[in-house]
């Protein structure tokens, strides 16, 4: 049976890598990899959709990313307990006419012992910027690991 690393119980060290390996998929901007990451049944709340399903939670993915353009994330660990991680984040992205967006939000996710993440509830909010205000600034893709956490930013 296929595993994805590192699997539950999670320790400190083991669950700040779960956060940074979904921080790392999600940035890819790549549905069919992000979704790859779920249970075949993975149940979800984000925003007004309760995708049940990868399938869902991958079309879920692929308007988000048709919507949110030049979409660049930081996760950041809150807590855990065996298979259970808390994540707050924020994300920046623009709308197609340039608007620019801050996002935030914290995520609880549950796993399955296989690593899978079974569940995901995510509470998001948008704040409108200027692009002055933005502080996401690497090339997209992976965040460089130098790059300032969320705690650094003072977000």
């Amino acid at each position: 049976m296929q595993t994805k690393p590192p699997l539950p119980p999670f320790t400190a060290e083991t669950a700040a890598q779960k956060v940074r390996l979904a921080e790392d998929a999600w940035n890819t901007r790549d549905p069919e990899r992000v979704a790859l990451v779920y249970t075949e049944d993975t149940r979800w709340r984000n925003r007004t959709e309760f995708p049940v399903g990868r399938e869902q939670v991958r079309q879920l993915l692929v308007r988000k990313w048709a919507k949110e353009l030049d979409y660049r994330l930081i996760k950041e660990l809150w807590a855990f307990a065996g298979n259970r991680i808390a994540v707050r984040f924020a994300y920046e992205w623009h709308d197609d006419s340039g608007h620019w967006f801050r996002s935030y939000g914290n995520e609880n996710w549950e796993f399955n012992p296989q690593g899978f993440m079974a569940w995901r509830f995510a509470s998001i909010n948008d704040l409108p910027i200027k692009e002055a205000e933005r502080k996401f600034h690497w090339v997209l893709g992976r965040r460089p690991d130098d790059h300032p956490s969320l705690s650094d930013l003072g977000l």
